[in-house]
């Protein structure tokens, strides 16, 4: 974690656009490409779980993703940074949607694991509104199979048999403007925000210059190298003795996180209706 990365005005625009996105949301009535919605999403009580790649949305969220100080952080790691993609998760007060324990290294493999997401806290986070917890260490672990009981991918791991003492996780914990750099391959996850604080958690994925995607990259070479931050475009990726399972056959639910877990059993956090029905 890394505190006042950015400072009280830079916050203050995202969370003014990302009140309008929230805004915009009534008119919207199911998953689309901009928005993941939460299950009691409604036109009068508008309920965003995601907004997705939102640096295509919004040139403030395109000016953070090339954040001269995260640069900076990231460069210090691997001397080249190209940026990957984004996306917004917000956990609403008292609903927030839980993520299941994972590792991002599932979901986009690549030639050699100096991959990263930095995460840019847009409200205070606290114990209470639903953290990112990471296991310390697990990003020098095996890569944990994601697939359920179907061999589909599902985007989760089983908590249950994966041998990992998940109660030794860390919450990421810090002021709004500080960042989080956590590791491709390591294991997190995070709790259903009961607390009445919103918890909105802007997140971009970067690589260095020589990891290239196991899954190809669509949009051809010259779109690849427009996302070149810091160092030279090369055309030589560095092959490296890493674990690769591929996120194949596809999840059930095609989309964001939120929509590939639907189809998985492995259920560690609370949610907003278990914790009701409980307590009925």
């Amino acid at each position: 974690m890394v505190p006042d990365i950015l400072g009280p005005a830079e916050v203050e625009e995202l969370r003014r656009v990302t009140d309008q996105f929230v805004h915009n949301a009534r008119n919207v009535a199911a998953n689309d490409d901009i928005y993941d919605l939460e299950e009691s999403h409604s036109p009068g009580e508008p309920r965003v779980r995601r907004i997705k790649a939102p640096h295509l949305h919004d040139p403030a969220y395109a000016r953070v993703a090339r954040h001269p100080k995260i640069v900076e952080i990231l460069h210090g790691l691997w001397g080249t940074v190209r940026f990957d993609t984004g996306k917004l998760n917000m956990k609403s007060a008292g609903y927030g949607a839980p993520v299941e324990w994972h590792q991002d290294w599932a979901f986009y493999p690549h030639t050699n694991d100096d991959l990263a997401a930095v995460g840019i806290m847009l409200d205070d986070m606290n114990m209470e509104n639903g953290p990112m917890l990471v296991v310390p260490g697990s990003h020098k672990g095996p890569v944990w199979d994601h697939h359920g009981p179907d061999a589909r991918f599902c985007g989760a791991i089983d908590p249950e048999h994966c041998g990992l003492d998940l109660s030794r996780a860390r919450p990421c914990l810090g002021k709004a403007g500080s960042v989080t750099v956590h590791h491709v391959r390591a294991v997190h996850g995070s709790a259903t925000n009961f607390s009445g604080r919103e918890r909105r958690f802007l997140l971009y994925q970067y690589r260095a210059a020589d990891a290239w995607p196991l899954l190809g990259f669509a949009g051809g070479i010259d779109k690849f190298n427009e996302l070149l931050l810091a160092g030279d475009p090369t055309i030589e990726p560095r092959l490296a003795a890493v674990p690769v399972r591929l996120p194949l056959p596809p999840a059930e639910y095609q989309g964001s996180i939120y929509e590939n877990q639907r189809a998985s059993d492995r259920r560690y956090f609370a949610t907003v209706g278990t914790v009701r029905a409980a307590a009925e």
